[in-house]
């Protein structure tokens, strides 16, 4: 599995982030984001949904679970915060979406194990060595993910 860790520095740096992963998006792609509470998960969609051209602001979606937004693509937002159980997620019939034409972006993916796409790109944020700093792991699970990576910069400064 080919990995990159990035690092960002502010919350614009993140967004900018996504904003390069929201352009290269393609129809199915799957990104999985994992991290504490304020590490930035929404943040980053929100950058993809901008590099998607979505201008609706992407805001997390824990009441609401699924939020739709149309771009060039249409971006599934999910959030599985406030779900305790893979049963629960289950329930949503979520497989339309995950192997839709859409992309899907969801936050809290750990809690849905088991029920998503074996290829994917995981996204794991956590807190940096320095306030505001934010440590993504980028992992790729297949191909299409392993390209993306190649793609994405070294340096989140170099991602506007």
């Amino acid at each position: 599995m080919k990995s990159i860790t990035v690092h960002t520095n502010s919350e614009e740096q993140t967004v900018a982030l996504g904003r390069r992963l929201g352009a290269v998006a393609m129809a199915g792609d799957v990104f999985l984001l994992s991290g504490e509470l304020g590490t930035g998960k929404t943040c980053l969609v929100r950058g993809i949904a901008a590099g998607m051209g979505i201008s609706d602001c992407a805001s997390s979606p824990s009441f609401v679970i699924i939020r739709q937004y149309q771009g060039r693509l249409t971006l599934y937002h999910m959030d599985f915060y406030r779900l305790e159980r893979a049963e629960e997620i289950a329930d949503l019939g979520i497989d339309e979406y995950l192997y839709g034409d859409g992309v899907c972006a969801v936050e809290w993916a750990e809690r849905a194990a088991g029920l998503l796409p074996a290829e994917h790109l995981r996204l794991s944020l956590g807190y940096g060595a320095v306030e505001g700093q934010r440590d993504i792991v980028f992992s790729a699970a297949g191909s299409r993910y392993e390209a993306i990576i190649d793609r994405l910069p070294a340096h989140p400064q170099d991602s506007r």
